[in-house]
C-alpha cells in the first residue's frame, strides 16, 4: 500500500513533539506546543510546566504563546499558527481565541478535556470575536503514544 504523502504540518508537529519531551524531565505531562509566525519561521514554544513552576495556567499553549508574544512584539497574533500535541483545554482554547491566532493544529484529540471539538467547540463558537482554522489529528498515533506512554509508566510507578 502506497504511503500517505506527508501532512504540511507534520514537520512542525514532530517540533512539538520534541519540547514536549522537555515536559517530562519535570514530571509534567508531556504537552508541546510551537507558534509559527507570519512567514512560517518559529516564533515560540512551550512544553507543560506546571509542576516544574507550581503554576496551574502553565499549559504548553499559553507557554508557547506568550514567547510568540514577547518575540513579535504584540499580543495580537494574527497570521500565526499555533502547532500543539493535544488538544487544547478550555483555558488554551480561550487564550488561543484572544490571542487571535489564525490557525490552530493539533495531535492527539482529548475526550476528557478537549475544548476543540471532543467536549465543547470553544474556538469555532460563533459567539467569540476571532475564530482560528483548525487542523486536528495531525500525527496523532505519535502525539497519543507520547501521552499514553507517560500514563502507563506512572500508573506502574503507583502501585
Amino acid at each position: 500500500m502506497p504511503r500517505a504523502a506527508p501532512h504540511p504540518y507534520d514537520a512542525a508537529m514532530r517540533q512539538a513533539i520534541d519540547v514536549a519531551r522537555l515536559a517530562e524531565d519535570s514530571g509534567d505531562v508531556p504537552v508541546g506546543a510551537v507558534v509559527l509566525g507570519p512567514t512560517g519561521a518559529l516564533v515560540g514554544s512551550g512544553h507543560n510546566a506546571r509542576e516544574a513552576l507550581g503554576d496551574p495556567t502553565a499549559h504548553a499553549e499559553v507557554m508557547a504563546l506568550r514567547e510568540a508574544a514577547a518575540s513579535l512584539g504584540r499580543w495580537r497574533l494574527e497570521g500565526c499558527t499555533l502547532v500543539v500535541t493535544l488538544e487544547p483545554c478550555t483555558m488554551c482554547a480561550g487564550a488561543v481565541v484572544l490571542a487571535r491566532v489564525s490557525t490552530l493544529v493539533f495531535g492527539a484529540y482529548d475526550p476528557k478535556a478537549g475544548a476543540v471539538g471532543s467536549l465543547w467547540d470553544v474556538v469555532r463558537d460563533r459567539r467569540v470575536n476571532s475564530r482560528p482554522d483548525v487542523v486536528g489529528g495531525v500525527l496523532e498515533a505519535e502525539t497519543g503514544d507520547l501521552l499514553r506512554q507517560f500514563f502507563a509508566s506512572h500508573r506502574r510507578e503507583v502501585t
